[in-house]
C-alpha cells in the first residue's frame, strides 16, 4: 500500500550516484572506445527492478480500488520525474509498459472512469456549479464560464496527462474513447438540467448551460491540433 516507498528510493538512488557515474565510471568507458551510458545504464539497471516489483504486486491490488489508483498516481509521479529530471530515455523499458498489459490497462480504464463520473456528480451538484469563479473580473471572463464547465474541462486534461506517455497509439486511443464518453456523459447532464429550466429560457441557470456549451465547444476546437 506504499508503492512510494520504494519508487522514491530508486530516484534517490539515481540523483545519489549521478555524480560518481559521471566523474569516475564514465570516463573509464569513454577511454575504452565504448558508446554505453553508465548513468542511463545505472537508472535503466534500477527500473527493471521496479518493473518486477510492480508485476508481483498489481496481480494483488487489481480489485482494491483505492490501493490500484493510488499505485498508478505514484507510478505516473515517478516517470514524469525519471524523464524530466534524469533524462530517462523514451526506448528503454518503462513502468508504463506495466500499465499497459490487458488486464491491468483495462482495469485503469475502469477506476479512471468510474472517479471521473464521480467528479461529474460532485461538480454538478456542487452551489457554484453554475457561477463563474472570475465573475468580478470581466476582462479575464468574457466567455461567463460556469464552475462546472471549467473543472470539467480541467478534468478531460488531466486525463490527457496522465495517459498522454503511453508506450502505444492503441492504448491512447482507448483512453481518448474514454474521454469521448465523459463529453457525451456530461452533453446529457447539461440537457436534463436545460430541461427543468426551459420555462426561464433568460434565467441565470439556462444563460450558464448555454455558456457552459459554447466554453466546451471552443475548448475542444482548440484541442483539435493536438495529436
Amino acid at each position: 500500500n506504499k508503492p512510494e516507498w520504494y519508487l522514491t528510493q530508486v530516484l534517490m538512488w539515481i540523483g545519489n550516484h549521478s555524480k560518481f557515474l559521471d566523474d569516475k565510471i564514465q570516463p573509464i568507458l569513454d577511454k575504452a572506445g565504448s558508446s554505453v551510458n553508465a548513468g542511463l545504464e545505472f537508472s535503466r539497471a534500477l527500473v527493471m527492478l521496479i518493473l518486477e516489483k510492480l508485476a508481483a504486486d498489481i496481480p494483488c491490488l487489481l480489485y482494491d480500488d483505492t490501493l490500484f489508483c493510488h499505485l498508478v498516481d505514484e507510478v505516473l509521479l515517478f516517470e514524469r520525474e525519471l524523464y524530466s529530471v534524469h533524462g530517462y530515455l523514451s526506448s528503454f523499458p518503462s513502468c508504463m509498459h506495466i500499465l499497459s498489459e490487458e488486464s491491468c490497462f483495462q482495469r485503469w480504464l475502469t477506476v479512471e472512469k468510474k472517479f471521473a463520473l464521480q467528479k461529474m456528480d460532485s461538480m454538478l451538484s456542487s452551489e457554484a456549479a453554475w457561477i463563474s469563479q472570475y465573475k468580478d473580473i470581466t476582462d479575464v471572463d468574457e466567455m461567463k464560464v460556469p464552475d462546472c464547465a471549467e473543472t470539467f474541462m480541467t478534468l478531460l486534461l488531466v486525463i490527457t496527462d496522465r495517459y498522454k506517455n503511453l508506450p502505444t497509439a492503441s492504448r491512447k486511443l482507448q483512453f481518448l474513447g474514454l474521454q469521448k464518453e465523459l463529453v457525451d456523459d456530461f452533453r446529457i447532464r447539461l440537457t436534463q438540467v436545460m430541461k427543468e429550466e426551459t420555462r426561464a429560457s433568460l434565467g441565470f441557470r439556462y444563460c450558464a448551460i448555454l455558456n457552459a456549451v459554447n466554453y466546451i465547444a471552443t475548448v475542444l476546437a482548440d484541442w483539435a491540433d493536438n495529436v
